[in-house]
């Protein structure tokens, strides 16, 4: 009963709040019926608040006729979820462009079909760090190597000129029963990345000072953070049900922007998050009303500049695109949703 409860709330919130929305489902009953009614999508145990739109998303695909939604749940609390695509666990992908590119380059069958949004990461920094520059010699925190987190900051520090191998001191892991935010209070590192989860906490305990912000700092935040990649067995074989997840996806998006309260009590009440404050502050903090901005493909293009400048990868720009990019289904849809 609490789910049907719950199910019918969201939906009448969807309604209510959102009617340019809910006049858009109308566009799939003039395609032909999906080639297959099941999808796998990713859910992260340890609460991936910037998936809001994918957890939305499961509500509007069952609406739709995609009858079989499973959310595919890890056992661990960080996991990267690229690693769930590549064992066939999952169809689709939420992850930031360099773990979909570094699949790419290791020969994982995805394509990379849309972007959702930008504003995931913050560098907090002690006063010895006011620029990204000033990491050189400096301890900066991360949970683990080779994770999206320590990806992302490799980048960003060799954008600014300096090498992430040799000019900053990688501090791996957490204290016992600590975190990253307790390692940097504690003087144990100079910068740690924060994650949307993080954001009220540290502002709210003053923790450190933002050098740098993939939200507000450009050329980052151009681009998107967060994009969605589908199996490509998936993508080629089921391609009504493939554009359904993304248009159902993108719509979710247009809801936690036009109806962030809602939104964020919808995934809580469904136990996706175990935060209502959180939700809502990521969706205040994230640009998902910029999802028609960044060029998708440039996107991308930017990344794998990066990737290969680092020497990540080996594949240019030019060839991950053509490889491994099909954005006409997020076109089609950019343009069924303009209001």
């Amino acid at each position: 009963m609490r789910i049907i409860q719950n199910r019918r709330r969201f939906m009448a919130g969807l309604a209510a709040g959102t009617m340019g929305i809910v006049a858009t489902p109308r566009l799939a009953f003039a395609e032909p019926e999906p080639e297959t009614t099941s999808v796998r999508l990713g859910r992260w145990i340890g609460g991936a608040y910037c998936w809001e739109s994918l957890y939305l998303a499961g509500e509007l695909l069952r609406a739709g006729g995609m009858t079989d939604v499973q959310y595919v749940q890890g056992d661990q609390k960080y996991f990267d979820s690229s690693e769930w695509i590549a064992a066939g666990e999952t169809d689709f992908d939420f992850n930031m462009p360099p773990m979909h590119i570094r699949s790419l380059e290791a020969g994982v069958p995805v394509k990379i079909l849309a972007g959702v949004h930008s504003g995931c990461w913050e560098l907090r920094a002690n006063d010895r760090v006011n620029s990204v520059a000033d990491l050189k010699g400096k301890r900066v925190g991360v949970r683990a190597m080779n994770d999206h987190p320590q990806v992302f900051l490799q980048l960003l520090i060799n954008y600014v000129g300096l090498d992430p191998n040799h000019d900053v001191e990688w501090v791996v892991g957490v204290q016992e029963n600590g975190s990253l935010m307790q390692n940097f209070i504690d003087g144990k590192v100079d910068a740690f990345l924060v994650d949307t989860s993080q954001y009220s906490e540290v502002r709210n305990k003053k923790v450190g000072h933002t050098v740098f912000s993939n939200l507000i700092d450009r050329p980052w935040s151009q681009y998107f953070c967060c994009m969605l990649a589908g199996r490509t067995d998936y993508v080629d074989k089921y391609p009504v049900a493939t554009k359904r997840v993304l248009r159902a996806i993108l719509q979710a998006v247009e809801f936690c922007v036009s109806n962030p309260k809602s939104a964020a009590r919808a995934v809580v009440d469904r136990g996706f998050l175990p935060s209502y404050d959180v939700a809502l502050t990521t969706l205040q903090n994230t640009g998902h009303d910029r999802w028609r901005e960044p060029d998708a493909e440039d996107s991308v293009r930017f990344y794998a500049l990066r990737l290969l400048e680092t020497g990540m990868i080996k594949s240019s720009p030019q060839e991950i695109i053509a490889k491994g990019t099909d954005f006409h289904f997020f076109e089609e849809i950019k343009r069924e949703l303009k209001t």
